[in-house]
């Protein structure tokens, strides 16, 4: 059963790398393209972590997220070993360790996370981000799901 979530993970980096070399080739640094009221493509590099936490550390922070990925990712494939048989929160800690192998791929090869997705209110925007963070996200909500669940057996 852990070959079903790491190819699950294996997905999540396939489009997030396929989604990234897209915008890349197509945009340039800073380039934005209205889609909807409410959302923009955006070429955007992102040297820090979520919302551009450390961005300027001065170049520590690619060596620091990227040993932190990779601790985090060993992990998370040890977790999944002991416990693909339950499905959410194989799921969720699929989905997080294809994030976060991601992003460690663009912190390794160009020293920043290639972000795209831009959502806005009126000039209220949120930070941009990517597949690789949406499901890091998803991934966490699925966790805190099942934690839920897993406080309910328990009672």
């Amino acid at each position: 059963m852990l070959n079903r979530w790491l190819w699950l993970s294996a997905l999540v980096i396939v489009l997030d790398q396929l989604s990234k070399a897209w915008v890349s080739s197509h945009f340039v640094y800073g380039e934005s393209l209205y889609v909807l009221g409410v959302f923009n493509l955006v070429l955007a590099h992102n040297t820090g972590a979520a919302f551009s936490f450390l961005n300027d550390a001065g170049g520590m922070q690619r060596w620091l997220f990227s040993g932190i990925a990779v601790i985090a990712s060993v992990w998370i494939v040890t977790l999944l070993r002991k416990h693909s048989a339950e499905t959410l929160f194989a799921l969720a800690l699929s989905l997080i360790l294809g994030g976060a192998l991601g992003n460690l791929i663009d912190r390794v090869a160009y020293g920043y996370v290639i972000d795209f997705l831009a959502f806005h209110w009126e000039e209220h925007y949120f930070p941009a981000f990517n597949i690789a963070d949406s499901a890091i996200t998803c991934g966490a909500i699925a966790l805190i799901l099942d934690s839920f669940r897993s406080q309910r057996k328990d009672s």
